[in-house]
């Protein structure tokens, strides 16, 4: 069984995209549910953006941090 409720392939989408794909599958998550997001380079933007929209409701743990692929888990708290 997965450990994650859903799992993003951010390399998958165009640009315009990522960030609001990733949000979407992030507020459908229930609270102490997780998403993998793998990414081919570091989200830190990514995790600035989360801290604005988000501050105080999400948990952020790198997984794999490159040099090739990053790979994120997310939870909502």
């Amino acid at each position: 069984m997965s450990t994650f409720a859903a799992t993003v392939n951010a390399t998958e989408y165009p640009p315009h995209l990522k960030h609001k794909v990733i949000f979407e599958t992030f507020g459908k998550l229930k609270p102490s549910e997780a998403m993998l997001l793998i990414n081919d380079h570091d989200p830190v933007p990514l995790r600035f953006q989360f801290e604005s929209m988000h501050p105080g409701k999400f948990t952020w743990e790198y997984i794999e941090q490159g040099p090739v692929m990053f790979q994120v888990k997310i939870g909502k708290i």
